[in-house]
């Protein structure tokens, strides 16, 4: 495995979930970090020699992680409507559910590479994927994490169990989660159980996750109160709410993501601080979907908070600027809004330890998944005003480099081993596959960027 060294970096250095940034040099060997080499802030002359990076000046962080995707939905980017788009069922019913059926291997793969491209060059090399392909579920998530592994990034995977595609379907969704959670996780690829949503499944698929959670220790990733449907129908067809049939069924633990978690009572929130699991917030997909914005303020400070991007895009750096202006014209002081995004990102890195115990903390020792990003701070950096420059300056910029596990995946700014033309060929060959199956009429409305 190659040595490496990053010279003249601000090293964002995390201790007790803060972060302290310090001048200097890092040294990676066989995979870890080696050596961090503090000195006072100057910017030699260029080197271009393989084994060093010369970062000038740039910022060095530990990577992003996205914990709420849906790599299937990448390639619908400008599909031909079906129908109105015009609220949250009409937009599940009319698209994604006719997007996912259509899926197959191929397409599959085509989406996933897509969507790790995009993560590698947004810095986000760890990924909580929520997978939906009802017509190719066997093999669906292996198909993923093959993905995954020939690009070095990490990433825990789920297969969306649902009852909206029949009983056959269900079974082996749920078989699926099962088997590859037993047969194909290791380090660098995790499982949870994944399913839909409330409204969507039975009280006898509600008890069959229940026997797998228990049976295997793991934790679900399911969709929760994104929008006020999933409380109406839940309680019109199984007379409960969303949350009391998850937890008169014992579904939830510590291991476990609730994304959205919108439209949720106090005593809701209550209820899951209690349990331990935590919530995804996706702002970019709710502002998209029109299906409303948490009460940020109404939240316990107990209950882990995670953001994604629910299959929009991979910027996790913009999520958290978006969180931070959201909270903002909800009324936030800087201060508070500040301690908020702490709070989020001291939560995140608790979370991905679950699944990662060597996720690191950009620390001597530590396994080498770094990213250098292409932002020199105009002013001093410190600990103090590291969030100042992270939403108002890095925030606007793209990753420069990116290392996993010590070895370069992208390198200034051009991929390592990725033969990035032949694989857009291949994406575009599946993407006109899926734009053909909802129908060719020019003359129809494009959704750009529906998700």
């Amino acid at each position: 495995m190659q040595s490496f060294d990053i010279t003249n970096a601000w090293i964002c250095q995390i201790q007790d979930g803060s972060v302290t940034p310090v001048f200097g040099d890092l040294q990676i060997e066989q995979g870890k970090i080696t050596a961090i080499r503090e000195k006072r802030f100057t910017l030699p002359p260029q080197t271009n020699r393989s084994t060093r990076l010369e970062a000038g000046g740039r910022m060095l962080t530990v990577p992003m992680v996205n914990f709420h995707d849906h790599f299937y939905s990448r390639l619908a980017k400008g599909l031909p409507g079906q129908g109105p788009l015009n609220n949250f069922q009409n937009i599940l019913k009319n698209l994604w559910w006719k997007l996912d059926k259509t899926l197959d291997r191929d397409m599959v793969r085509a989406s996933a590479q897509m969507a790790v491209m995009e993560s590698i060059r947004c810095g986000t090399t760890y990924i909580f994927d929520h997978h939906a392909s009802p017509f190719f579920v066997e093999g669906s998530l292996g198909t993923i994490a093959h993905v995954l592994k020939e690009n070095h990034l990490r990433g825990v995977l789920c297969f969306e169990t649902s009852d909206r595609n029949g009983a056959d379907v269900t079974g082996r969704s749920f078989y699926e989660n099962e088997s590859f959670s037993l047969k194909h996780t290791n380090a660098d690829i995790r499982a949870m159980l994944g399913l839909h949503a409330s409204f969507t499944l039975k009280d006898s698929s509600l008890q069959e996750a229940a026997r797998l959670l228990q049976k295997n220790d793991l934790g679900i990733h399911i969709h929760l109160c994104e929008d006020p449907t999933d409380r109406v129908l839940s309680e019109q067809t199984f007379h409960a709410s969303p949350l009391k049939r998850l937890t008169d069924h014992h579904l939830l633990n510590r291991k476990s993501i609730l994304a959205h978690g919108i439209h949720l009572n106090p005593d809701e929130y209550r209820t899951i601080a209690a349990s331990g699991s935590a919530i995804a917030f996706n702002p970019d997909s709710n502002m998209n979907n029109a299906v409303g914005l948490p009460v940020y303020e109404r939240i316990p400070r107990q209950i882990p908070i995670l953001l994604g991007t629910d299959g929009m895009h991979a910027n996790m750096v913009r999520t958290f600027k978006q969180l931070f202006l959201l909270l903002r014209l909800k009324g936030f002081s800087f201060e508070r809004a500040f301690e908020f995004i702490q709070k989020v990102f001291a939560d995140q890195l608790t979370f991905v330890r679950q699944y990662f115990p060597d996720f690191p903390a950009l620390q001597t020792g530590n396994r080498a998944d770094l990213v250098l990003w292409d932002y020199i701070p105009p002013t001093p950096l410190h600990a103090d005003n590291f969030w100042g420059h992270f939403i108002y300056g890095l925030s606007e910029r793209q990753a420069h480099s990116v290392f996993m596990n010590g070895q370069p995946i992208l390198q200034n700014f051009k991929f390592g081993q990725l033969r990035e033309s032949e694989i857009y060929g291949a994406i575009r060959q599946q993407g006109q596959r899926i734009y053909d199956s909802f129908g060719s009429d020019q003359k129809a409305k494009n959704y750009k960027n529906p998700k």
